[in-house]
C-alpha cells in the first residue's frame, strides 16, 4: 500500500468529501479518487459509500482508516525523533495529567520547556487515571504524569518517581469542617471525590487506611479548576497536595488538623516500556524534576 494512498483514505473520511480530501492534499480530485480506487482493488473491498453529500466509510474502510491513522501518526514521531535527534528539536508531545500533577507540576513544566524548546507543541490533557492508562497503552499520548498506582500490570509500563507528597484534608477558610481534629468527625460530611466513582478516590483511601468506611461523596470531579471553584463556594471537603496550599492556586483553602496523617503519594512519570524514548521526552523528562526540585526543596 502507498502511504499517499492511505493520506488520500484519512482525509477522505475526515474531511467527509473527496473534493475536501483533495483540496487538503493538495492534488486533483481525479488523481485522489484513483490512489482510493487502487486501494479498493488491491483489497478486494468497497471502502467508501457515497451520497448526494460526499462520502461515508463502509466498514471496511473503516478499519483500514483507524489503522491508517496509526501508521501516518508513527511516520510522523519516527521523523520528528529522527530530526530531534540531529539537534532539530520540532515536532509535538502529547502528555496526560491527573489533576494532582496538573496543580504541581504541569504550570512550572511548561514555563521552563516551552521557553527552551519553543518549535515543541505541547499538548496536555488532564483527565482520570484510568482514561488516561488507556491513552498510553492505545498510543495517543507519550507519557503520563500523576500519582504512580500499585497494581500496574508487569512489563508493559516503565515508572519513574519524581516527588513525594501528603494529600491532606482540606476545607474552605471559614468551613464548619475547618477545625475538625479527628477523621471521625469527618466521616459523614460529605466529600469532594476525584474520580470516577465514590469507590476509586483518594477520600475513600484515606479512610480505608484509617479502618473506617469512605464518607459519601458531594462532587465527582475531573478537574483541578473543579476541584478548587467547589472547595471555596460550600462546606465540603477534600484532600490536596500540601504544596498546594502555599501556592496562589490554594487561597482560601486551610488544612484541616486533623490528628491522622495524610494520605501518601508519589507523583511520576509512567511510559510505555516499549516506547522508544525521544530526545524531546527525555528533555521534557528533565523539566518535570527541575519542577519537583523547586516544590520539594
Amino acid at each position: 500500500m502507498k502511504i499517499t494512498a492511505l493520506e488520500a483514505l484519512v482525509a477522505a473520511i475526515e474531511e467527509g468529501s473527496l473534493r475536501g480530501a483533495a483540496r487538503r492534499l493538495g492534488i486533483s480530485q481525479p488523481g485522489l479518487t484513483k490512489l482510493i480506487r487502487e486501494l479498493e482493488i488491491e483489497l478486494s473491498a468497497p471502502l467508501f459509500h457515497r451520497h448526494s453529500k460526499g462520502v461515508l466509510p463502509t466498514p471496511q474502510g473503516q478499519i483500514l482508516f483507524e489503522h491508517s491513522q496509526k501508521v501516518l501518526s508513527e511516520l510522523i514521531s519516527a521523523k520528528e525523533m529522527i530530526q530531534q535527534m540531529d539537534g532539530q528539536m520540532q515536532g509535538e508531545l502529547n502528555i496526560a495529567s491527573v489533576p494532582v500533577a496538573m496543580m504541581l507540576l504541569i504550570p512550572e513544566t511548561l514555563r521552563t520547556y516551552s521557553r527552551a524548546f519553543p518549535e515543541i507543541r505541547l499538548r496536555i490533557s488532564e483527565e482520570m487515571f484510568i482514561e488516561q492508562l488507556q491513552k498510553l497503552r492505545r498510543g495517543d499520548v507519550d507519557l503520563v504524569v500523576g500519582g504512580i498506582p500499585g497494581g500496574l500490570p508487569p512489563g508493559e509500563f516503565i515508572t519513574e518517581s519524581l516527588m513525594e507528597t501528603q494529600m491532606v484534608v482540606v476545607a474552605r477558610q471559614g468551613s464548619l469542617h475547618a477545625r475538625a481534629t479527628k477523621l471521625a468527625e469527618l466521616q459523614h460530611a460529605p466529600w469532594i471525590y476525584t474520580g470516577n466513582s465514590q469507590q476509586t478516590g483518594y477520600a475513600a483511601s484515606l479512610f480505608e487506611l484509617n479502618g473506617m468506611s469512605p464518607p459519601p461523596a458531594g462532587a465527582l470531579v475531573n478537574s483541578t479548576l473543579a476541584l478548587l471553584s467547589l472547595l471555596g463556594s460550600g462546606d465540603l471537603l477534600g484532600l490536596m497536595p500540601e504544596q498546594i496550599l502555599l501556592n496562589t492556586l490554594g487561597q482560601n483553602i486551610v488544612k484541616v488538623p486533623v490528628q491522622e496523617p495524610g494520605l501518601p503519594l508519589t507523583i511520576g512519570i509512567i511510559i510505555r516500556s516499549s516506547s522508544v524514548i525521544s530526545p524531546a521526552i527525555r528533555q521534557f523528562i528533565s523539566h518535570l524534576h527541575r519542577a519537583a526540585y523547586q516544590l520539594t526543596k
